[in-house]
């Protein structure tokens, strides 16, 4: 059995140890921390799977933590936090967070959203290549090349541009992609995607025309073959 480990990052320990049992009923291996400080020295010593983080912390707040975490570190990371503010969404999602949850949250759909963002970083494709265009994308590593230069992707841009490659020529709407993507039935605002799809035009550079908005729809991936 492949043991997850969970890195809990919050100052306020009765939180902490709410989603801690959540997860060892899940026999996860539970690392915690008071601050982001802590938290990246709990990251130089220990290997972590999933970061569960709050935002509002002394000494080191959560989104400067994920900056910092993110020089050195590929981690998905859902982001637990008190402020429901749409800004605060959205900057999250900017800087690549995976998931995002407003205080107070069913600690069972925390831990849902675990499973399916875990899940998905296990999974290997048959085919190891996926070459268009100028772009090539190696499945196995999960790895984007743009004209053979790679491309740093957050595992949700990542995942989304799986789907739409997997989709191609097929309208898909935002509730599509926040189900299959996301993994779960997601009740929030839709701009979610829109944020992640803005992201990953940019990342896609001369070839960011290839998703197109469908009006009225959501989004589509042009395949010419």
């Amino acid at each position: 059995m492949i043991e997850v480990k969970v890195l809990i990052v919050d100052d306020e320990k009765l939180l902490r140890d709410v989603v801690k049992e959540y997860c060892l009923n899940e026999s996860y291996q539970v690392l915690e921390a008071s601050d982001g400080l802590q938290a990246l020295e709990v990251l130089a010593k220990e290997d972590v799977d999933i970061i569960v983080l709050d935002i509002m912390m002394p000494k080191m707040d959560g989104y400067t933590f994920f900056k910092k975490m993110k020089e050195s570190y590929n981690i998905p990371t859902i982001v637990l936090s008190a402020r429901s503010e749409e800004y605060d969404k959205l900057l999250g999602f900017e800087l690549g967070i995976d998931d995002y949850l407003t205080k107070p949250y069913s600690p069972r759909e925390l831990i849902a959203r675990i499973k399916a963002i875990y899940n998905r970083s296990l999974h290997l494709d048959k085919e190891e290549i996926f070459t268009y265009k100028g772009i090539k994308i190696d499945l196995k590593g999960r790895v984007l090349y743009i004209n053979n230069e790679e491309i740093c992707l957050t595992p949700k841009e990542y995942d989304l541009l799986l789907y739409f490659v997997k989709n191609p020529n097929t309208a898909i709407t935002r509730d599509q992609l926040l189900n299959k993507v996301w993994g779960y039935d997601y009740y929030g605002d839709d701009r979610t995607v829109d944020s992640h799809i803005k992201n990953l035009r940019s990342n896609l550079g001369e070839y960011r025309d290839i998703i197109v908005t469908v009006r009225g729809i959501g989004y589509k991936f042009i395949y010419e073959k």
